[in-house]
């Protein structure tokens, strides 16, 4: 049963949709040439996993863009792992890392399946860090945006933010 002013998936995705078919588009451009899945079925497969979380309220707009980039980044995860298991050994989905973690040195392409498990460790070492590399790399939200979500300050964000960095560049460099 829905809460006086809580607003249903399917009155929000139309609203983000587009936004989110954006987002979609441009982590396939980070993709091996010739990846058979296309922005609207990334889209419509998040749609589809989001649909079964009952006791999310999905009236706040940075808060729906979050998850479903969060479960875009899992939906491709799960693809390089079961391309990768195909393959047996083959080399694993690379992507650029478009905002990049800071670095001295540019760093111009992440292993997906490596960047997956690197936030996975900093998720046990820190979740709320993980969950910002999440929304902002995955999901393109702002600063202020990521704030609201997670109901601290903005400067709480930037120094988490600044955190997260390091600490992937140190495990993704390693």
């Amino acid at each position: 049963m829905k809460r006086p002013g809580e607003a249903s998936l399917d009155e929000q995705l139309p609203l983000v949709y587009e936004e989110l078919r954006k987002l979609a588009a441009a982590y396939l451009r980070r993709e091996r040439p010739g990846h058979t899945l296309q922005p609207t079925c990334l889209v419509h497969e998040a749609y589809l996993r989001l649909a079964s979380q009952r006791a999310a309220d999905w009236s706040n707009r940075a808060q729906l863009i979050g998850l479903a980039a969060s479960m875009m980044r899992r939906i491709l995860v799960n693809y390089a792992e079961s391309r990768n298991a195909e393959k047996r050994g083959g080399q694993a989905v690379r992507m650029t890392l478009e905002e990049g973690v800071a670095t001295p040195q540019p760093l111009t392409a992440v292993d997906l399946l490596g960047l997956d498990q690197a936030l996975n460790e900093l998720a046990d070492f820190d979740a709320e860090c993980a969950r910002i590399v999440e929304m902002k790399y995955f999901g393109g939200l702002q600063i202020n945006e990521i704030a609201t979500v997670l109901g601290v300050s903005e400067r709480t964000v930037e120094r988490q933010w600044r955190t997260a960095r390091a600490w992937l560049f140190a495990r993704l460099s390693a």
